[in-house]
């Protein structure tokens, strides 16, 4: 009998052998052995208490800065819903939002308050949890610099706080790496004019839009920024900038838009994205002397 076989009572949706594509942003990867969507963080306690603790399990988002392999995922991938995605105001200048609220969504609700501080979340395609897990940031705001306190659940179902998130570190937060499920946390903003507010977040929408591909098949930012200078400059300067990579499938490139926004221009396989990835940072390293790391999360077994 297998640790499937074995899986406790849940009131949510349990899914076996389910392809994980479709949950991400640059649709490629193979299936979960089981995903779990809890029904509330109370299911989510009890399935992790009951769970096998060697089992492997990751808490996935809404896959936008995610690559899965096509080999698949051993173990559990949770994926939070409704029931974690609520957002409120907190206190005379707080913000409460469950793990599985868009970051956008975030950014709105806090403007609707007369809220600022909060702004860049609008430029950051992910969920709180995620943002949480990665100290995610952009146009020079992080995580760490608003989230006040993170509330999760390890895997034996118990109740855990991050109380120190301004102690992260550059896309490291708190979150699967620690053996935590992120459920909700808490922000602070700043009193501002709601029409200053608003001003802010269209910039950066607007400059979002003018600079990312954000109609494409992508997985956000692909490298971490090497002190003091800029992937998507390095990655240019290599010459990678829409050059078409095919390691299996039907290719992958970085984007003629941003050169460090990996893309799935068709029917791209995650060997060809991950494939170019690599390809990329050896050529650079090779090149110019810097070694990129990785920003999007990969997950799972070569297929």
């Amino acid at each position: 009998m297998s640790w499937r076989d074995r899986l406790p009572k849940v009131a949510g949706r349990l899914i076996l052998d389910e392809p994980l594509g479709p949950f991400t942003w640059l649709r490629v990867g193979g299936p979960a052995e089981v995903i779990f969507m809890p029904a509330d963080e109370g299911d989510l306690a009890g399935f992790l208490a009951a769970l096998d603790p060697g089992v492997p399990l990751i808490a996935i988002g809404v896959g936008s800065n995610l690559l899965v392999r096509d080999g698949g995922v051993e173990g559990v991938v949770v994926r939070l819903g409704r029931a974690f995605a609520g957002v409120a105001r907190q206190g005379e200048s707080g913000m409460s939002a469950g793990a599985a609220a868009l970051d956008s969504a975030l950014a709105k609700a806090a403007a609707a308050e007369g809220l600022t501080g909060l702004e860049f979340y609008a430029g950051i395609p992910g969920t709180v949890g995620g943002a949480v897990a990665m100290n995610a940031g952009c146009y020079g705001a992080e995580t760490r610099e608003v989230c006040v306190r993170a509330f999760g659940l390890d895997r034996r179902g118990r109740a855990v706080t991050c109380e120190d998130p301004g102690g992260f570190g550059y896309r490291h937060g708190w979150g699967s790496e620690e053996g935590v499920v992120v459920t909700r946390a808490e922000f602070q903003g700043r009193p501002d004019e709601l029409a200053a507010i608003a001003s802010r977040m269209a910039e950066i929408t607007d400059r979002r839009g003018e600079t990312q591909p954000i109609r494409e098949k992508t997985g956000g930012s692909t490298f971490k920024n090497p002190p003091g200078q800029s992937s998507w400059k390095l990655v240019d300067a290599a010459g990678w900038r829409g050059k078409l990579f095919r390691a299996s499938g039907g290719g992958a490139m970085f984007s003629p838009l941003h050169a460090n926004f990996l893309i799935n221009p068709g029917e791209a396989t995650a060997a060809d994205l991950e494939g170019l990835g690599e390809a990329v940072r050896a050529d650079v390293k090779a090149r110019l002397g810097v070694e990129l790391e990785w920003e999007i999360k990969r997950i799972g077994r070569v297929g």
